[in-house]
């Protein structure tokens, strides 16, 4: 759908220059349950690599964690001149859903010229319990930073205001008015994000609406099901995701997106179909998007649990794009694909077979501070 008047917000593309990233350093075992060790030291690989390129911003639930993820990061390799460290205390790491989603003012010619902090409400996909302290996140941030922060919110039919649920893996943006999203994640009934707003067409509609109001936004794109295993229920940046071409500040319209040719696989099916909707999709000028197909790996599973194991949870940084591996055949062909998405930038391979027990990888442990 497209949306009329002219947004005062815009989402940049992550591919845009980064001020920083922002991460939370790991210290929940439950979120790898036998697993945790090996973690910290797969997030110090992580930050060794964006160190070179950006400044990094470390949440930790207090001095004595700093302290130990110093040291661990400092054996690591980091450029620790590059880390800053916030005493803000966490539930889980994952940032890229309960962290701030930074937005550029337009002025009246058109030019992005001042930031805000959108506050969209985090509940931990409507699933887990313990989620308040990672919704305080953006709140911290914009005080930090001295922002406006912009706390997006619905009208419900009794007229009163409804705080927007949403998470940042449940949206893509090329940074020009399109947006990716997925039906199952936001309109479902499971994990229901926003009950209360209506049947799928009327929550549809207030929530593009909304994307349009505080991301900027003149067209959402909607796939229809994530991958197998999410564990969020149909998070975009596991299957499809916007990249630029090689004029990364112009051309906007080429989509990557997931495929599984082996028709018994369980994602074969969610993903032909999504490829047969982006196929139908235009972009805002009526032309097709460009669409680069992205193989997934062979199905990852850990005590019988298969995991959301995706090459799109690549994440873009300054002159680099860190991609998650898991010792597949694919892997090749995966960091291929993706090198020549971003010709100008470094590609470089994350093992994330430990860390996907997580039911996370790179893109969900990171959120970009536009530059």
């Amino acid at each position: 759908m497209t949306t009329a008047h002219a947004p005062i917000y815009r989402m940049p593309a992550e591919w845009a220059p980064h001020a920083a990233t922002w991460i939370a350093w790991p210290h929940n075992p439950d979120d790898w349950p036998g697993k945790f060790q090996p973690i910290p030291w797969v997030y110090a690989e992580i930050v060794r690599h964006l160190s070179r390129v950006e400044d990094i911003h470390i949440l930790v639930n207090d001095l004595a964690a700093e302290r130990r993820a110093t040291s661990i990061l400092k054996r690591g390799g980091a450029n620790l001149a590059r880390l800053h460290f916030h005493h803000w205390p966490t539930d889980r790491v994952w940032l890229r859903d309960s962290g701030p989603i930074f937005v550029k003012r337009i002025d009246a010619k058109g030019f992005q010229d001042s930031f805000a902090v959108t506050n969209w409400k985090f509940n931990a996909w409507a699933k887990y319990d313990n989620w308040r302290r990672d919704n305080q996140v953006p709140h911290h941030v914009a005080k930090l930073y001295d922002l406006p922060e912009i706390e997006p919110e619905i009208e419900l039919r009794n007229r009163k205001p409804h705080r927007i649920v949403l998470e940042g893996g449940s949206i893509d943006v090329n940074g020009t008015g399109c947006l990716l999203t997925t039906e199952e994640c936001l309109l479902s009934e499971i994990q229901q994000r926003n009950p209360g707003l209506g049947d799928q067409p009327t929550t549809r509609a207030l929530l593009e609406q909304a994307f349009h109001d505080y991301l900027g936004i003149e067209q959402t794109l909607w796939l229809h099901r994530g991958c197998a295993g999410d564990d969020t229920h149909g998070h975009i940046d596991d299957i499809a995701r916007f990249v630029p071409g090689p004029n990364e500040s112009t051309d906007t319209g080429t989509i990557l997106a997931c495929i599984e040719p082996n028709t018994a696989d369980e994602n074969h099916l969610p993903l032909a179909e999504n490829l047969d909707r982006l196929r139908s999709f235009r972009t805002l000028s009526g032309k097709p998007f460009k669409l680069v197909e992205l193989p997934m790996p062979d199905p990852v599973l850990f005590e019988g649990q298969r995991l959301p194991a995706s090459y799109a949870n690549f994440y873009i940084a300054n002159s680099l794009v860190l991609v998650p591996t898991f010792n597949d055949a694919q892997d090749r062909i995966a960091l291929n694909t993706i090198a020549a998405c971003f010709p100008t930038r470094e590609i470089v391979g994350i093992h994330a077979v430990d860390l996907v027990w997580g039911l996370g990888t790179l893109h969900c442990l990171t959120q970009q501070e536009p530059a």
